[in-house]
C-alpha cells in the first residue's frame, strides 16, 4: 500500500560572507585604555532564529536580520550606534545599514499595486533593498513602467532582470493525480480529527478529486484553498486509514516531520517534490510577493532551491521542521532557478489543521 509522504535529501547552505567584526578602524591615543573586540556567538540556525527574534523586537529601527551558514553567525542590521551596540553585546554581528524594515516593506506594498504579471517584489536584508524583478515576459510600456518606479525609490530598490518565465509549478514528495493535472503532496496533516494532506492552492483549487496514481481510484478530495493571494489548499482523504508524518526522500527513506516552523533567511532547505526529487538550497527573502498570470501571491518564501511542473504543492522543510508548500518560481533543475512555498503555519493556522 503507498505510503503518501513526502521527504528530504542533502542541504546545502550559500551563507554569506562575515563582514569584519568592527566596522571602520578604532586609532587609541597613546593613554588610552585598549577596548576589546566584541565576541561573537557561534550559533546554529535554530538558535540564531531564536536570538534574531529577541534582538529585533527590541531594536528601535528594526532593520532586519539573516544567518550567515558558513560561518555560524547571525548578522543583525541597524540602523543607529545605540542598536550595534546592543546586537554586539549579545553575540551577534552588527551590520549599519540605512533604511529600517518598515521603510522597505512600504516600498514593496507601493510596488506590489502594479499587479504587473511576470514580476517579484521582496525585501533584501544582505542588501538592505527592495528587488524587483522582472522575468522575460515583462517588455514596452510594462518594464519602462517598472523601471520608472524603481527609479523613483532612489536607492531603495534594484531592478533584475531573470531569463525564466513566473509560473506556478503545476502539472509536486508524492504524486497526486486529478482530472487535468498532475500536482505533489506537501505534508499529511488532520482536520477535527479526519486525515487530510497540504498541496498548493493553485492545484486544489482546479482539482476536486486526487489519486495517487494517474487515472487511479480516488484517495481524496479537495475542501478548502486559495489561490491567488494565497497559493495554499487542503484534501481530505475518503478512506479512515492514518497517514505518516514524513516526507519522501527518494533514496528508500523518509524524514520525520514533528512540526512546523517559519522560514529564516540563510537557512539551509530542502524540497521534495514528485517531478523532480530532492533538491535543496538556500531561503533568500521572507514575505515575497510574485504576480503569476493568475494573480498575486503575497507572503511566499524565496529560495534559490530548483523545481519544474509537477513539483506544486510539495514540501519544503529543515531537518524535522514543515517550512513550505511549493508554489512557483522561475528556471528548472538544468539550467537553475528561482523557486516561491506558501509558508505552511499560515496555511495550518487558515485551514484550522495540525500536522499529525
Amino acid at each position: 500500500m503507498l505510503k503518501h509522504q513526502i521527504s528530504k535529501r542533502r542541504v546545502a547552505i550559500a551563507g554569506a560572507g562575515v563582514a569584519a567584526l568592527v566596522a571602520g578602524t578604532l586609532t587609541l591615543s597613546a593613554n588610552a585604555s585598549e577596548e576589546s573586540a566584541p565576541t561573537l556567538k557561534s550559533l546554529t540556525s535554530t538558535s540564531a532564529t531564536k536570538l534574531a527574534s529577541k534582538l529585533t523586537s527590541d531594536l528601535k529601527g528594526d532593520a532586519g536580520s539573516y544567518y550567515d551558514a558558513k560561518a555560524k553567525k547571525l548578522v543583525v542590521n541597524v540602523t543607529g550606534q545605540a542598536a550595534k551596540k546592543q546586537v554586539e553585546a549579545a553575540g551577534a554581528q552588527a551590520k549599519l545599514v540605512e533604511h529600517t524594515m518598515a521603510q522597505l516593506d512600504s516600498v514593496k506594498s507601493t510596488l506590489t499595486k502594479t499587479d504587473i504579471a511576470g514580476t517579484s517584489r521582496v525585501v533584501d536584508v544582505k542588501t538592505n533593498k527592495v528587488i524587483l524583478t522582472a522575468d522575460r515576459t515583462v517588455k514596452g510600456a510594462d518594464l519602462a513602467k517598472l523601471k520608472k518606479q524603481a527609479a523613483a525609490q532612489g536607492g531603495k530598490v534594484e531592478m533584475k532582470r531573470t531569463a525564466g518565465k513566473y509560473t506556478t509549478k503545476i502539472a509536486g514528495g508524492d504524486a497526486i493525480w486529478g482530472d487535468g493535472g498532475r500536482c505533489s503532496l506537501g505534508f499529511n496533516v488532520t482536520v477535527g480529527g479526519q486525515p487530510a494532506f497540504l498541496t498548493a492552492g493553485h492545484c486544489s483549487t482546479a482539482i476536486a478529486s486526487w489519486s495517487d496514481t494517474q487515472g487511479g481510484a480516488e484517495i481524496a478530495k479537495s475542501g478548502d484553498g486559495k489561490f491567488p493571494g494565497a497559493d495554499y489548499g487542503i484534501a481530505t482523504y475518503t478512506g479512515d486509514t492514518a497517514h505518516p508524518s514524513e516526507v519522501n526522500l527518494y533514496n528508500g527513506s523518509t524524514q520525520a516531520i514533528s512540526g512546523a516552523a517559519e522560514a529564516e533567511v540563510g537557512q539551509q532547505v530542502t524540497r521534495s517534490g514528485s517531478t523532480t526529487q530532492v533538491h535543496d538550497g538556500t531561503v533568500s527573502a521572507v514575505n515575497a510577493s510574485v504576480t503569476y498570470p493568475e494573480g498575486t501571491v503575497d507572503g511566499l518564501i524565496q529560495t534559490d532551491v530548483c523545481a519544474e511542473p509537477g513539483d506544486s504543492g510539495g514540501a519544503l522543510f529543515a531537518g524535522d521542521k514543515a517550512l513550505g508548500l511549493t508554489s512557483g518560481g522561475s528556471g528548472d533543475c538544468s539550467a537553475g532557478g528561482e523557486t516561491f512555498f506558501q509558508p505552511v503555519p499560515a496555511a495550518l493556522e487558515a485551514l484550522g489543521a495540525q500536522l499529525p
